[in-house]
């Protein structure tokens, strides 16, 4: 008996090490504070929604003219392979120009880019000010919108949260690891 004692120490260290390399690596867990704000549908939309869901978000604004173009096209790009995967990941997109962005200006911005508004929302309602909070509260990035200026100073990362809310990592917006990232989100729908 002995000897075999060592043999299923070593096979348990094995089990033990390989089940805590299968999560996400390096998370951030960063978790965010219970928000409703209004989707591009005019609707009530919010954590409570996304309760048990894996989502991606970003923060965006459809007067931008220069990364949300991109970081659309990224986005829509990869909404359309984590389809293809059969992964099943919101999407969630924070206007950083509320005052512009009404629900029916970000509702034809997603469609321009062929985004799949089913599984899509893009969100707005609050003030430039409690945006800002939030993106920096939550996701500890700038949605800031200089006196003067139409532009917003946001930042480009895409953030994957998993069902409890809680971040867990954030990628280049500008030039995402899509093979990175559908691997993350496939962990994170599989420790359901």
């Amino acid at each position: 008996m002995p000897k075999y004692r060592g043999l299923l120490l070593a096979l348990l260290l094995t089990l033990f090490l390989a089940a805590c390399n299968q999560g996400i690596e390096d998370p951030l867990e960063w978790e965010i504070e219970d928000f409703t704000f209004t989707n591009h549908n005019n609707e009530e939309f919010g954590s409570a929604d996304l309760k048990g869901e894996v989502w991606l978000a970003d923060f965006v604004f459809t007067n931008c003219t220069t990364v949300c173009l991109p970081m659309m096209a990224n986005m829509t790009d990869l909404q359309g392979k984590l389809e293809a995967e059969g992964l099943d990941v919101q999407i969630v997109s924070f206007s950083v120009d509320p005052a512009f962005d009404q629900p029916e200006t970000l509702k034809s911005y997603a469609e321009n880019y062929g985004a799949d508004l089913s599984s899509w929302n893009l969100l707005t309602g609050y003030s430039p000010q409690e945006i800002d909070e939030f993106a920096m509260d939550n996701f500890q990035t700038l949605a800031r919108k200089p006196e003067n200026d139409d532009q917003v100073i946001h930042g480009t990362y895409f953030y994957l949260v998993n069902q409890e809310g809680v971040i867990m990592k954030l990628y280049d917006g500008l030039n995402p690891p899509v093979e990175e990232i559908l691997a993350d989100a496939e962990i994170l729908l599989t420790e359901e």
